[in-house]
């Protein structure tokens, strides 16, 4: 009787510690920036049409100091850059949407030649068209969630709804104000 109790308390305890887990693990598209962008406006991210890879060799614009970076864009995204814009000097229409995903850099020693390949997910950025929401960004919301490796978590970046002006409009406005202050050229097929 007193082995069944205690196979019975260590089932019980097993399950409230399995139930505590899977409750603990977050859902990364609860996650909400300081000017109000959540995760969950991306739903699908994963899914869109990459528009060009990128890479840096120092710490600008990287968390880790050395990246490999795929931006991709939602459908109204592609759709503009299909139709010219930016560099046809149009605005990016309300709606569309760019992600870009960073990762560490890893040489692939398996490959037979030397390949740069994505190590560990740094964080994911976002920039979304909408001129009402945005407008004293010219019409962009910004976000960017870092990934922490050893939670498995995404923390928003930035302190304060100010934050993305500040620093990720900035940016932008200092580089890419022709083209409606998107960076990345859509890569040729």
């Amino acid at each position: 009787m007193k082995n069944q109790n205690i196979r019975a308390t260590v089932i019980v305890a097993a399950s409230v510690f399995i139930g505590s887990v899977v409750l603990a693990a977050q859902d990364r598209f609860t996650v909400k920036s300081p000017n109000g962008i959540v995760f969950s406006e991306f739903k699908g991210y994963d899914a869109w049409q990459v528009i060009a890879p990128s890479q840096t060799d120092e710490a600008a614009g990287c968390m880790t100091g050395k990246c490999v970076k795929v931006i991709s864009g939602n459908a109204a995204m592609i759709k503009a850059y299909n139709d010219g814009i930016p560099a046809n000097g149009k605005s990016v229409p309300d709606g569309a949407a760019i992600a870009k995903i960073e990762w560490s850099k890893e040489s692939d020693t398996t490959s037979p030649y030397a390949v740069t390949v994505p190590g560990t997910l740094n964080d994911i950025s976002f920039m979304v068209k909408d001129s009402k929401r945005f407008p004293d960004t010219n019409g962009w919301g910004y976000a960017q969630f870092r990934y922490d490796k050893t939670s498995g978590t995404f923390k928003p970046f930035g302190n304060g709804a100010g934050f993305a002006k500040a620093t990720c409009h900035q940016c932008h406005i200092n580089g890419a104000k022709s083209h409606d202050y998107v960076y990345t050229k859509y890569a040729q097929r």
